[in-house]
This record gives C-alpha cells, structure tokens and sequence, in this order.
C-alpha cells in the first residue's frame, strides 16, 4: 500500500499538537558468528560486530527524523540470547559480553542493547544457568544493557525452578545498584511466552528464527488515541470508541510503515516487523491511564478498568494489522506503572493496585511493568508474583511479563524516580502472606492441555 502525501500531513499534526513517536528503531543482530571459548576474545568479537553492523544506526534514523518531522525517540540494538553464543566458553562470569555490548552501545551512540538473555522454559543448560548467575553483577557495572529470561511457554510449560532462581537475582539486582534507585532490577524482564522481534527493552532480543540483521521498528501514541477520544461524546457507544480507536491506529501504524521502509532501506538490511504499542511516558497526556478513563473508567484501576483495556488492545491490534503486513512484535496496550503519569496518579491514590494490575495483565500487551515494590519484599512473594503473572501468559497462550524493582530501603509511600522515559514509580504494597512452601516447590509446571495443536 502506497504512502499519501495527505497522510503525511495528518501525521505532522499528529506530531506537533498529541506526542506522536517513533518510540524506537531497533537492529537486530546476529552473534552466532562471535563464538569463541575464550570469553575475551568473544567479547572483543561481539563488540566488533556491533560497532561494525550499527555504525549508520544512528545517523539514519536521525536524518529520517529531519526528512519527515517525525520524533525517532530511541535507538537500540537487539542481540542473539548471550547464553546462546557462550556454550563453548569455560568462563564461569559471562560479564565481559555484557562490558562489550554496553561499550559498543556507547561508541555507535545507541540507547540501549538487549539480549542479555536466557531461553529457559523447559530446562536451563550450564550456558545458561552461567548466564542467569551473570546478571546482576552484568547489570549493576553496564549502563545501556538489558537483561531478560524466558521461564515459561505454553508449549512447554513453566520453569518452577528459573521462577524462583529469577526472584532472587531480581533482589540481587537491586541490592547491587540500591545506591542508583536500583537501577540494575528496571533493566530486567522475566517472560513467559518471549517473542523473538520485540524491538522494545528491557525485553528485547534477537531470534534464532531471524535474518543475520533485521530492522524492527515500534510506533507510539496514545497522546494521539486519548485526542480523539476526548472529542467523542459521552454518549457514543462501546462500538463507537472501539472503532475511533481502530481508525487512529490505522493512521499511527501508516506513519511507523514509512519510517520502517525508509529504514531498512538505507540501512541495507531486511526489514522487520512493525510493533504498533501503545506505550506511554510520564508526559502529560501521553497516557493509557488517560484513554481508559477517557473511554469512561474514572479512575483507572476502578470497576470498569480491565474491560475498557480489552477493548483497547483489541482495537489497536485491529486497526494495525489494516495499516501493515508486517505487525508483530508485541502490539498493543502497555502499562508500565513508572512510565505512566496516570497510572502513577493512581498508585498513589490507592486505586490502581498489583492485583488490579495483575488482572489487566490478562487483556494488554505485557505484564506487570516498571512497578517498585517494598524492599523487604521476601524472594518467595517475588516468585510468587512471576508465577502468577506467567500463568496467565502461559493459559491464554499470550505473552505476559514481570519487571519488579524491589526498591531496597524504602516501603509503601517511597519511590524510585529515573527521569526520562523510566520515569518514577511508587512503591506499591505487596501481599505479605505468599508464605515458603510454594516458591520452593520446584520442578516444571505442565504445559496446559490448550498447547496441543498438532
């Protein structure tokens, strides 16, 4: 489908006057040719690889950005799973990578690199058990590196064994950066159902099943959708507002389609897909918070919240696979606490609580985001939480994710502030009661009877 020049114009309006992004043009890039069994010399091939492959990232996306007025907000790269490529190597600390990626990140100016990462939702090999054993040390010395472990599928079931593992490297995290706002937690993600073109972090990384180097692209708006839902009248139906937001995405979706093009293009790498999210910043009205309660919620995390989220993530996913061929990645709704200056409002408030965001989880893109929680937080309510939240990836066949940040020092009322896209969290309170027999159980959660397609 050609680009109109009428749909340009719509789109710098977009631009100008309701937080329209290009939230981030993400390469992603192979490493299989990295392998060495010394660590060393892998590391200096990994960061080679990178400063070689990225060296245009930058400048592209920012001369796209001049040509077409569209803000590009994030440059990022996305890597094969580290655990993948270390299996040859008798290094016990795989953090010279990890020194690598973030020194390359550096050099080629990107904003992040993800793919710190682990695949272990049946089984962890010594690669990756070393891998997993890495991230916090990794985590607490590199500034633009992101971590992520895959503890659960509905093909195979969860991991009970990483679920726990996972709550206490995620303690570990904050405890070593607990003199940066823990900083080292916000950079990990525990998934169950990871996607492997996901251009967003912390969560990031580049799939076995993908080209040598792709370029995926994620377009964001919700500045955009709550615009056009705050013009309707309170009257308009469910139908209505379901269709509003279908025909704004289409229009949102048209615009990250040219930048893609023009991209991969220049780039001279195969294009990717396009990641329709609507994902928020702490700017005001740049906020999903806002769309519910523009649909007619009153407070997000009210009676009412996690429907009019359905019905969003829906209609997104609806109208950007109308604009594209080529949508993948995640699309749809986020609702990271921290990012979200609604959602912030909410947490403080006391309406919008874990459990609620639990449930919401069920409908949206992800899963629990960016939400800081008291630092005396036991490990086994951590495993706790990720157990839960996977469960509801792992039934409904949907991608579902934790990123916690136990914020060391500090209880309910306190906060972690980032600045920027992190934005800040409040610490929201955790149910005390999780208790020690459940975290401890291990072995493997059976894949649910739904995961017999064949």
């Amino acid at each position: 489908m050609p680009i109109e020049q009428n749909q340009v114009v719509e789109t710098i309006q977009m631009v100008t006057q309701q937080n329209l992004d290009i939230r981030t043009i993400t390469l992603g890039l192979s490493l299989r040719g990295c392998v060495h069994e010394d660590i060393d010399v892998m590391a200096q091939r990994v960061y080679e690889r990178l400063v070689t492959a990225a060296k245009d990232l930058v400048p592209t996306a920012e001369q796209l950005q001049r040509e077409y007025g569209i803000p590009i907000i994030n440059k990022r790269i996305a890597v094969t799973p580290v655990a993948e490529i270390c299996g040859a190597t008798v290094a016990e600390d795989f953090t010279p990578i990890a020194i690598a990626l973030d020194k390359a990140a550096k050099e080629v100016g990107v904003d992040y690199v993800g793919g710190f990462s682990a695949l272990v939702q049946k089984g962890a090999s010594a690669s990756d058990t070393k891998l997993i054993n890495s991230i916090p040390h990794a985590l607490s010395v590199t500034d633009r590196v992101c971590a992520s472990v895959n503890i659960g599928s509905t093909r195979a079931g969860l991991n009970m064994d990483a679920v726990l593992r996972m709550a206490e490297i995620i303690r570990e995290c904050s405890e070593l950066t607990a003199d940066r706002q823990c900083v080292g937690a916000s950079k990990l993600v525990v998934f169950c159902n990871a996607v492997e073109d996901n251009p967003f972090m912390a969560g990031a990384f580049h799939g076995s099943g993908e080209a040598g180097e792709v370029v995926n692209v994620g377009v964001s708006g919700p500045g955009v959708v709550r615009a056009v839902l705050a013009d309707m009248p309170k009257t308009a139906s469910m139908t209505e507002i379901a269709e509003a937001i279908k025909a704004t995405t289409f229009k949102i979706t048209r615009a990250g389609e040219l930048i893609s093009r023009e991209a991969a293009k220049r780039l001279g790498y195969q294009k990717g897909i396009l990641d329709l999210s609507l994902a928020p910043t702490p700017a005001e009205g740049d906020s999903v918070a806002e769309i519910l309660e523009a649909i007619g919620v009153g407070q997000v995390g009210a009676p009412g919240t996690t429907a009019a989220l359905a019905l969003l993530n829906d209609a997104v996913k609806k109208g950007g696979v109308m604009a594209s061929s080529s949508v993948g990645g995640l699309s749809g709704a986020f609702i990271p606490v921290s990012e979200d200056a609604g959602m912030i409002r909410s947490a403080e408030a006391g309406c919008l609580t874990i459990e609620k965001l639990e449930a919401m989880t069920a409908v949206c893109s992800v899963g629990l985001d960016m939400i800081a929680i008291p630092g005396d937080t036991t490990v086994e309510a951590i495993a706790g939480i990720i157990a839960d939240e996977a469960a509801i990836g792992l039934i409904n066949n949907k991608t579902t994710a934790v990123r916690l940040i136990p914020a060391i020092g500090q209880d309910v009322g306190g906060c972690v502030d980032y600045g920027g896209l992190f934005g800040k969290a409040p610490v929201m309170p955790v149910n005390k009661n999780a208790g020690t027999v459940f975290a401890h159980r291990g072995g493997r959660f059976p894949a649910p009877i739904n995961s017999l397609k064949n």
